[in-house]
């Protein structure tokens, strides 16, 4: 991504209307929270992670994500995500997001 990217926003996101780009910014706001407190996997399931110990919150925002642009719109929240928090937490966002729609870790 470019300097411009980061600056005006990536964009898969920058395309989307006004409404759906809000909610998409909201829920990229929230899978980051989640990858700050909680990660994206587990060692065990319980709480937030299901019995694949995966968070459940991180898969809902994939899916909502997914339903909303495909996958560029996770390509792009996944490209927040590794901004923000780093490569690390990327790559567990990418096996907790396995099986949604085309994602692939």
């Amino acid at each position: 991504m470019s300097i411009w990217d980061i600056i005006f926003g990536h964009p898969a996101i920058r395309k989307l209307p006004p409404q759906a780009k809000k909610e998409v910014n909201k829920l990229i706001s929230e899978l980051i929270k989640i990858g700050k407190m909680d990660d994206y996997l587990s060692l065990q399931p319980g709480g937030p992670f299901n019995v694949r110990c995966h968070h459940t919150g991180a898969r809902r925002i994939g899916q909502r994500l997914y339903e909303i642009g495909g996958l560029e719109l996770m390509q792009a929240a996944r490209w927040h995500v590794k901004r923000k928090l780093k490569a690390t937490m990327a790559e567990h966002l990418d096996y907790c997001w396995s099986d949604i729609g085309e994602w692939q870790p």
